[in-house]
């Protein structure tokens, strides 16, 4: 039994690797948007801070990777994969929800973050590592000034890749107050509060540097009523919870109550197996960061504007409650738990091959486009009337992938300068293979 299901995990974990390439390759943008624009090009631009938007993490990770000869779009792509790759060797090596692990990454919407130009890529290994060091501590395996200075470098970390692990550190905190009776709880409250100084130091200190109105320039109440905030939440828990389509039909339609009715149905399972097994400590912190992050993400909408909730922004809190979730299914059903994944990478490689957007054919029109104007290597300004216009954007989005050195512009002046390219100017001379689904 034990050969046979190693077989099947070595096979997943191939599977995977070669759905991840084929994510972006068999996209007509190659899986980047425009924050992975502003990724690349500061990346492009270190050692000088191009944004405070931003945090250091991913653009340094991407960055480091271009010293061995690719661009930073390829860069991008093997932080990905070697992102996926950390989380395996190390659930193996420390024998840490190795199963599962295998199970989670192999679903469409975590195959998807891998595959694609975004900071959600590096924080899940750390999102991980923040998850073992914790059940060291909890297990008091790691006590003291060892557990403390870990858990809080972790932490401090996660905030270095994405500003949302902020809502990590509070659920961290959070764990530490609810179970304030424990020997570990001095830990975790003061790992989080060591790490909230570090959130304010950091603030002063770097962003405050670069621009010491950011705070006044990105608070803003009321930027969208309840009413929506809570059909959004509604839309991105149900799609972060369903393990075969991660993303419901713009254009909505019947299709659309099928997507959010297997994600919803999946949450009532995983209430009913929460409920009916019981859980370990370890196992409840996940739960916590889990939900408090989820929780947090949601209400912080009130007074700052994010993306509307999708399987990405909540996939650093999703992502410990589906591990102990497949833990509970596979206690149930065996290897039969596999089946999941396998469905997923299916559906996966349906959707996928549907699409039919091939990024390198892309890629070499794009290339030829850019010589051509002699603007490969040059700064760059793509004029848009509004980012809403996908179709327009995704223009810009596939240069990026080749000259990541450029940024927008809704003035129409600059379209007079010579390293300012517009939808017609690229569609005139090339023409872009549309992708159907994605």
């Amino acid at each position: 039994m034990k050969i046979k299901e190693k077989y099947i995990q070595i096979s997943m974990v191939i599977i995977t690797v070669v759905m991840t390439i084929l994510r972006f390759l068999l996209n007509e943008i190659g899986r980047v948007s425009p924050d992975s624009i502003r990724f690349m090009r500061f990346a492009k631009g270190l050692p000088m801070v191009d944004n405070t938007i931003t945090p250091l993490g991913y653009p340094l990770s991407i960055s480091f990777v271009t010293l061995f000869g690719f661009d930073e779009f390829w860069s991008s792509k093997i932080v990905g994969l070697a992102s996926y790759a950390f989380i395996i060797f190390f659930a193996w090596k420390k024998n840490f929800y190795l199963k599962e692990s295998i199970i989670l990454c192999s679903l469409l919407s975590f195959v998807s973050i891998f595959s694609a130009t975004l900071s959600e890529a590096l924080t899940l290994p750390f999102v991980f590592a923040l998850l073992y060091i914790s059940h060291l501590i909890i297990k008091e395996k790691m006590i003291k000034w060892k557990a403390f200075f870990y858990l809080t470098a972790i932490l401090v970390l996660l905030y270095n890749i994405r500003y949302s692990a902020l809502f990590l550190i509070g659920g961290t905190g959070l764990f530490g107050l609810l179970y304030f009776k424990e020997k570990y709880a001095k830990v975790f409250m003061f790992s989080a509060a060591a790490a909230c100084l570090y959130v304010v130091l950091y603030k002063f200190l770097f962003i405050d540097y670069f621009n010491e109105n950011y705070l006044e320039q990105s608070l803003e109440v009321g930027l969208k009523p309840t009413s929506i905030l809570i059909t959004e939440l509604f839309q991105g828990i149900a799609v972060s919870f369903n393990p075969f389509v991660h993303m419901a039909n713009p254009g909505g339609g019947l299709i659309n109550y099928a997507i959010y009715g297997i994600g919803i149905l999946n949450i009532l399972l995983i209430v009913f197996l929460f409920i009916k097994n019981k859980l370990s400590e370890s196992e409840k912190f996940m739960l916590v960061i889990g939900v408090s992050g989820i929780t947090f993400t949601f209400f912080v909408q009130y007074f700052y504007w994010i993306d509307p909730l999708d399987y990405r922004l909540l996939s650093p809190f999703s992502f410990p409650i589906w591990l102990v979730y497949l833990k509970k299914m596979k206690e149930v059903f065996g290897l039969k738990t596999y089946m999941i994944g396998a469905l997923s990478l299916l559906s996966g490689l349906a959707f996928t091959l549907l699409s039919k957007g091939f990024y390198l054919q892309n890629r070499k029109e794009i290339t030829k486009f850019l010589k051509s104007e002699k603007l490969e290597n040059k700064p760059l300004l793509f004029y848009v009337k509004d980012l809403e216009n996908l179709e327009d954007v995704q223009i810009a989005e596939l240069i990026s992938s080749v000259n990541s050195n450029i940024d927008f512009t809704f003035k129409a002046s600059d379209t007079l300068k010579k390293t300012t390219v517009t939808p017609y100017k690229v569609l005139q001379k090339i023409k872009i293979d549309k992708n159907k689904y994605q």
